[in-house]
């Protein structure tokens, strides 16, 4: 509660104006704390309506670029439309949301799509948040991972976009091997073993193996340390309640969730593997 306007503007209101002035200063501290208040909310805090339409902004963005993404090698393949209504079931998207969703994935398609604005009022609107910029990114990335390959134009493309997001070339590499390794961990099945029946019931093959530590971005024969750092590292990157308190659409928690759970199911087993405590 913003109270110094009055205070001074009472006290120096009664000094220069005596009881009129002491009223009329205190009116006049309490239009300028109000004055503030406003201020301080909308434009740190930002306003509820301002949220919402932040959060419609990335959402709309997210299928429009996986949409343009899908068009890279030239045309939108069964695989990309089929990875683009998988993502909306993981969501839980239905009715108004996904009929959203489809038409921002078809906008992406048009030949005249303006990627670098779309993506540069994304970047702007996520407040330079990195975890959140860095979802966005790898949303796109699960996206040109459709068919389980990464065609040239695809890979090109997410450089750009990594690019005008604020990502370096490294960077996006290395998303680029956690994504494709994180795409084997998850057709190996122990992702959803681990889901279903929180344990494994069978011994990873060495591929399996040094899948986990990929998607950790770990390199094998880590430490328990360097394991457990690297572990906590992606589950604060990638918390859901983190994330929706940056800025996440509401829509898009159960992804982060799903995320959090291949994280932990890739870090169990290298644990367990090692025996690790």
């Amino acid at each position: 509660m913003q109270v110094w306007g009055k205070i001074l503007g009472a006290f120096f209101g009664f000094l220069l104006g005596g009881p009129f002035g002491l009223l009329l200063g205190l009116f006049l501290g309490h239009k300028f704390d109000k004055a503030r208040s406003n201020i301080y909310y909308t434009g740190f805090s930002g306003s509820r309506s301002n949220a919402a339409e932040q959060q419609s902004a990335f959402f709309n963005a997210c299928f429009s670029v996986m949409g343009h993404v899908a068009k890279a090698k030239g045309r939108v393949t069964k695989d990309e439309i089929r990875v683009a209504s998988t993502i909306m079931d993981r969501m839980g998207l239905q009715g108004e949301a996904r009929r959203q969703a489809q038409n921002a994935f078809r906008d992406g398609k048009s030949e005249d799509f303006p990627l670098e604005e779309t993506l540069m009022q994304i970047r702007r609107g996520s407040g330079g948040r990195a975890d959140l910029l860095q979802f966005f990114l790898e949303l796109q990335i699960q996206a040109a991972f459709a068919d389980g390959s990464l065609h040239p134009s695809e890979r090109q493309l997410l450089h750009v976009i990594a690019r005008i997001l604020g990502f370096s070339p490294q960077q996006l590499e290395q998303r680029l091997n956690m994504q494709e390794a994180a795409f084997r961990f998850q057709q190996g099945g122990f992702h959803q073993q681990y889901q279903q029946q929180g344990q494994f019931q069978q011994a990873p093959t060495r591929d399996q193996l040094a899948d986990a530590y990929e998607v950790l971005g770990i390199k094998e024969g880590a430490s328990a340390q360097e394991l457990k750092r690297a572990y906590r590292k992606q589950m604060n990157e990638h918390h859901p309640d983190k994330l929706a308190a940056k800025g996440l659409p509401p829509e898009m928690m159960e992804l982060a969730k799903q995320k959090t759970q291949q994280l932990q199911a890739a870090y169990d087993l290298i644990r367990k593997t090692n025996g690790f405590k």
